[in-house]
């Protein structure tokens, strides 16, 4: 490709935004900030979680003794339900220039989902059948949370290991509605949106092929998802999941393709952990339809991957100076990227036979 080992930039249709690449700098030295290698076994049970079955959770609730998974709303939520939220009370100051200081209630629900009982396997840990049950529970919340009235986006998303923020080692996800779209997937709609009206074609669809094409960032895939590195990646082992039929909404998607979300997101993250050989932390998440009863053509289901780990196991890309200032920034190109996943067995490092 044109500029790939020389400094160039890049651009993201669904942001709109650019980002830097810097090849040459791939082989710095690194003096700076070295993480803890995070540890490489959990019990099956800890007494002392408050995410495992029977325990007590941090707000005073006994979890049940679930043997599958296990949903419950958040005990520290972000957001509050309408009922609760004071969305109708009290009026803005007059004496306040809305123009400038421009704020408004909202209102959610958040819920955390545990993927099973054990406190010690990660979603690339489990068998398919507990991977296949984790996304039909997303499922059955994203349609739960849609039919409440003033819910107008589902967002599903993990956060995994103690690099990312989460707060508890046993293996979850959330899920937060919001009475609003949130910025990402508004700016990513409104792309779409763009594209399809002076194009009549989806976005998606047409970078989907282009990639599937050239083979060249495509990690893995499957008869109904691709995983790609995307041409555009900040993180320097990102990757975005593409649904091969254009639907956007979780709940469209049939028997085989849930089968297939399942096995995909499984050979994404068996091959983050084979990388380095560590439960391998990242933030994903899914753009998927608003719930606001409004239509949305464009929308095309998809999710995001975004790993911090750059060099090895204890080495981890920040987001400061000049990307906070002026523009995202990264050394390691995707296509280079992309090859090193691809090269990764498919079978979990903790499994292999030695």
């Amino acid at each position: 490709m044109l500029y790939v080992e020389k400094p160039h930039r890049r651009f993201n249709p669904l942001t709109r935004e650019w980002v830097l690449v810097s090849p040459h700098r791939a082989q710095r030295p690194w003096l700076g900030q070295v993480e803890k290698t995070p540890s490489e076994r959990l019990p099956a049970y800890d007494p002392d979680c408050y995410l495992c079955p029977g325990n007590s959770r941090a707000g005073g609730k006994k979890n049940p003794d679930y043997q599958g998974t296990f949903v419950f709303d958040n005990d520290f939520p972000a957001l509050l339900p309408p009922d609760a939220s004071g969305l109708n009370e009290g009026q803005k100051p007059a004496h306040v220039d809305q123009r400038i200081f421009c704020a408004e209630p909202v209102s959610g629900i958040c819920r955390v989902v545990c993927f099973s009982p054990r406190h010690d396997l990660t979603f690339p840990e489990l068998d398919i059948t507990e991977a296949e049950a984790v996304v039909r529970t997303w499922i059955e919340q994203t349609l739960d949370l849609a039919k409440i009235a003033d819910i107008a986006y589902v967002q599903v998303f993990e956060n995994k290991g103690e690099m990312m923020g989460c707060s508890n080692p046993h293996p979850h996800s959330q899920i937060w509605s919001t009475n609003y779209i949130p910025n990402q997937p508004a700016v990513e709609l409104a792309s779409l949106l763009d594209y399809q009206v002076e194009h009549d074609r989806c976005l998606l669809c047409d970078y989907l092929r282009a990639e599937l094409d050239s083979s060249e960032r495509v990690v893995a895939s499957n008869d109904a998802f691709t995983a790609i590195v995307p041409f555009w990646a900040i993180w320097p082992f990102e990757i975005l999941v593409i649904s091969h039929r254009h639907v956007g909404f979780l709940p469209e998607l049939d028997v085989a393709e849930i089968t297939a979300l399942a096995d995909i997101m499984q050979q994404i993250t068996i091959r983050y952990d084979n990388l380095f050989e560590i439960s391998f932390p990242y933030s994903m998440g899914f753009h998927q339809s608003p719930v606001n009863g409004a239509s949305y053509p464009q929308s095309h289901l998809h999710a995001h991957f975004y790993p911090p780990l750059l060099r090895s196991a204890t080495v981890k890309k920040f987001m400061v100076g000049f990307e906070m200032l002026a523009m995202p920034q990264r050394d390691l190109t995707p296509e280079t990227a992309a090859s090193r996943l691809r090269a990764m067995p498919a079978v979990h490092y903790r499994h292999q036979e030695v």
